[in-house]
């Protein structure tokens, strides 16, 4: 991590220093057990079964729960339509990882000591047919360094079935060692992970990244998906969260925002009518995993996250040119939005981009649009009647 990185980094927590649980979210410590992943090299091979264990979850249970709860419907009038498959749920026990290993490099154990992991995963959408990455970053500490040339095994819950299998054991990279995949640089630290052999079928798979020398962990989500799958797209900051900068206040003291009543359950409506979740924020990258952690705590369905790839986040025009360009990529694979919901203009500069539409599916929460058309609500709990209303949505 370049020196500029390290400062940003440090300015944003302001001297912050919390407890793992606090801090990362999406990273934490997987419990003792038996054998781990074979010590294989490489990054798309391998296929033998990883045993269910009881291995304590750390930090990661926040990327893994907080689902609401119900089933898609069966499809409309007289049952001609597909229903959509039900992924409100993805929380297979963690398989037994076996104990931890000695470091390859000493300099990434004292990394390692020096502060709580702040691992993250990169989730994404992807169609039928298309090359499969997966994509983790390994970091620790407030100044957010990353451990290089590093073992990490790796495991899959296809189709969040109920087991686990072990794909081998990959090395993080070195900076700049990897090509850009999918518009995520190498930064260092970082696992590319071509899934692309492994016959992933249509839905949602789970994956989780152990590094070898200390067991603390990250998942990270891939939703194979036709072109044409119900979605809804929000933002976080002030759309459900409070404030807009309510979880830079909360990270001051460790604690989580508060969300916007009756988001979560809005949200839950929608995820139990059959659409797909994708949570778009603009905040830093680093803070990955307490966007989980906040979404588990309070909620909301499960879902993909994306935050920006940098270590400032964006805001103003350079939140609109982000998320624009986020739904310009899903669009590319015929996924657009049918629900928005946002707070401030760059939501709605980019929802509009993105032909999301009618207008009144462009939700902003107590912010007005005079420029796009968008619909102000000043509660979530005045979209509950209508959102209830609606029928199930139809999937390709």
């Amino acid at each position: 991590m370049t020196f500029r990185r390290r400062a940003l980094f440090a300015a944003a927590l302001l001297g912050l220093a919390c407890p793992v649980a606090a801090c990362s979210s999406d990273a934490g410590s997987v419990g003792p057990g038996g054998s781990g992943a074979a010590g294989s090299a490489s990054a798309s091979t391998g296929s033998s079964t990883g045993a269910g264990g009881d291995g304590g979850d750390g930090g990661v249970t926040a990327a893994t729960t907080g689902a609401t709860t119900g089933s898609s419907g069966q499809g409309g009038s007289g049952g001609a339509t597909p229903s959509c498959p039900d992924v409100t749920a993805c929380d297979a026990p963690l398989p037994d990882v076996g104990d931890a290993r000695d470091w390859v490099h000493f300099t990434n154990s004292v990394t390692a000591a020096a502060g709580f992991a702040n691992h993250r995963g990169r989730d994404m959408f992807y169609n039928p047919g298309d090359s499969i990455w997966v994509f983790a970053k390994f970091a620790y500490g407030l100044l957010d360094d990353d451990i290089q040339d590093e073992d990490v095994d790796v495991y899959l819950n296809r189709g969040c079935g109920p087991d686990w299998e072990s794909l081998g054991t990959v090395r993080s990279t070195d900076d700049g060692a990897h090509a850009t995949v999918e518009g995520v640089d190498d930064t260092g630290g970082w696992v590319y992970f071509d899934a692309t052999a492994l016959g992933l079928g249509e839905g949602r798979h789970r994956f989780l990244f152990v590094v070898g020398g200390d067991l603390s962990t990250t998942q990270t989500y891939v939703d194979i998906v036709p072109s044409g799958t119900p979605l809804v797209v929000t933002d976080v900051d002030g759309t459900l969260t409070t404030q807009e900068a309510a979880e830079f206040t909360a990270l001051l003291t460790g604690s989580l925002p508060d969300p916007n009543p009756s988001s979560a359950e809005a949200l839950g409506v929608l995820a139990d009518r059959g659409y797909r979740i994708f949570y778009l924020t603009a905040r830093p990258e680093y803070l990955g995993g307490r966007t989980r952690e906040f979404l588990s705590a309070h909620g909301y369905p499960l879902g993909l996250v994306h935050t920006t790839l940098t270590y400032a986040g964006a805001t103003g025009a350079s939140a609109a040119d982000f998320k624009t360009q986020e739904l310009a990529t899903l669009a590319a694979r015929g996924l657009v939005p049918a629900w928005a919901f946002g707070n401030t203009d760059s939501d709605a500069q980019a929802f509009s981009a993105a032909n999301i539409g009618p207008a009144e599916h462009r939700v902003m929460f107590q912010y007005d649009d005079p420029t796009y058309g968008s619909r102000r609500i000043e509660s979530y709990a005045e979209l509950l009647p209508e959102l209830n209303a609606l029928p199930d949505a139809v999937c390709p």
